[in-house]
């Protein structure tokens, strides 16, 4: 390498450009704000050692590049060979703020976020035609003028850069264009929650995974829709996407563009929260359940504890009757209505006895008493989740003697109500057959637990799959970890479901629930 001294702020090359600021340096190049004396207008200056081997790469890659005609890519003004000991490219100059930093402020309402996006995938869907890629896509490489213009920086640069004695194969650039295909997905992941999948990249943090898979968003914080959502994890996680997965540029850009057109809500702000709030993971309000879960009863009004009780037919009798006896003559309509009164229990009795002249000594049966009715299984229930399931390899130790394991919910984040994408999870407890339920016992892990316990009609004998095929018959708020929930006298079912609505906080801003023990009691 040669021994020159580096370049600084100041330097004039082919007495053109005058470097300015340095931006930035990546992979042995440099990058400037230039100042260009002709034309009298700012430029970008990428410089590389001329004696670097891969000197010739760079500049063949920056001339490749302009047969890319997409506006949205930084156009290649010059180019320089062994310019005072550097080759130097030259682009316009875009008056931007690096996606990066507005990122690290707040996540992006879902329009802008879906928007920008799409005009990335777009233009790169044009690269790939072209056989260019980009390899290095962050927020970092993506600018947002004023005016809401989009522009991209960096195409081919990674592979300009990369050493001098690599070739690329047709593999290779297969590969490139399936790695850019992951970026588009992880930089819409970004505009949406402010976190970075596989990692710390450009100031943001590592997005979070469970099971070792992604989050999903709408996992991470509300307010995320389910359309951006649902394409977002479609790039990210083929594997749940065996049939619809989004592989190309192209796809990509058209999936966020129907998806606008399909849902006009689509790409309004999302309600709930304040777009320019700095940590917006921390300061989601909570939206107070405004009455039980789509699908379900509501709940039976129950009395209060210490409201009187109302007064019986014979009570209401007897006050009318005070209300009538002033003076002898109201004394003797009622010792009348007595004498009746007297009349009528006395047939009574009689009538009973003569009933049980045939067998003296018949008694009725006894009732059956209450006892902890057998669980013939445990089964995760999350019908609105996106694959139903909800850590089904951990039911089974509701059913073991080891009171410190149970059955736990993922891990929600940002609002206690599973982070608002559902109403709920829960376990389904099934007897066996049906039964005469009166009293469901729990142990859980935390506090406070809102949840609900839901049956199934007499008539269901499969297991039930969604909130229509069950109704509510209790409901408790802010449960303590040792709880007895009684059901009505009348509930005959198979399937009690334990349902929670909302989960006890495990960390600064993580929600999950665990139930550690499921009994339930009846005839």
């Amino acid at each position: 390498m040669s021994d020159r001294r580096p370049h600084v702020s100041g330097d004039v090359l082919a007495s053109r450009y005058e470097l300015a600021d340095l931006v930035s340096e990546s992979l042995g190049a440099s990058n400037w704000r230039a100042v260009d004396r002709v034309l009298h207008r700012n430029v970008r200056v990428e410089l590389l050692p001329a004696d670097d081997p891969r000197g010739a790469n760079f500049l063949e890659a920056a001339r490749r590049s302009t047969s890319v005609t997409d506006h949205r890519f930084l156009r290649v003004l010059d180019l320089l060979q062994d310019e005072d000991g550097v080759h130097v490219v030259v682009r316009e100059w875009a008056k931007a703020t690096p996606l990066s930093r507005l990122l690290a402020q707040s996540p992006l309402p879902n329009r802008r976020a879906a928007a920008i996006v799409a005009e990335v995938a777009e233009s790169l869907a044009h690269a790939h035609d072209r056989g260019l890629v980009h390899r290095r896509l962050t927020p970092h490489q993506i600018l947002l003028k004023e005016s809401g213009a989009v522009r991209i920086v960096g195409l081919g640069v990674a592979t300009a850069l990369a050493p001098a004695d690599h070739q690329d194969s047709d593999d290779d650039l297969a590969s490139y264009r399936a790695a850019d295909v992951v970026a588009l997905g992880k930089v819409l992941y970004a505009c949406l929650v402010s976190r970075w999948p596989g990692g710390h990249v450009d100031g943001l943090r590592a997005a979070p995974t469970e099971h070792g898979h992604l989050l999903r968003p709408r996992q991470v914080r509300a307010g995320v829709l389910r359309d951006v959502d649902e394409i977002c994890d479609r790039i990210l996680e083929p594997s749940r996407h065996p049939y619809d997965a989004l592989t190309s540029a192209e796809e990509i850009a058209r999936a966020l563009y129907e998806a606008g057109e399909g849902d006009e809500d689509l790409f309004d702000e999302p309600l709930g929260y304040d777009v320019t709030s700095p940590d917006l993971l921390r300061l989601d309000p909570v939206v107070e359940p405004s009455g039980p879960p789509p699908g379900l009863e509501p709940p039976r009004r129950r009395p209060k504890a210490y409201e009187p009780k109302p007064p019986t037919r014979r009570e209401r009798f007897t006050a009318r009757m005070q209300m009538m006896t002033h003076g002898d003559r109201a004394l003797i309509l009622l010792g009348l209505i007595t004498a009746i009164v007297l009349s009528g229990v006395l047939a009574f009795l009689v009538g009973r006895e003569a009933g049980q002249v045939g067998d003296p000594y018949a008694q009725s049966a006894p009732e059956t008493p209450v006892r902890v009715l057998p669980l013939a299984r445990v089964v995760d229930f999350d019908p609105q989740g996106e694959d139903r399931r909800e850590n089904p390899e951990l039911t089974q130790a509701i059913l073991d003697d080891d009171p410190e394991t149970g059955w736990r919910t993922s891990t929600y984040y940002g609002r206690a109500d599973l982070g608002g994408l559902k109403d709920g999870v829960g376990l389904i407890l099934d007897l066996g057959t049906v039964r005469q339920v009166e009293q469901v016992r729990l142990r859980l892990a935390g506090t406070p637990t809102d949840l609900s316990i839901l049956t199934a009609p007499s008539s269901i004998s499969e297991l039930p799959r969604n909130l229509d095929d069950l109704r509510e018959v209790a409901t408790l708020n802010s449960a303590a970890e040792d709880l007895s929930v009684a059901l009505p006298r009348d509930v005959r079912t198979r399937y009690v479901v334990v349902w929670l609505r909302e989960l006890p906080q495990i960390g600064d801003g993580e929600y999950r629930g665990e139930i550690r023990r499921a009994i339930v009691r009846g005839r």
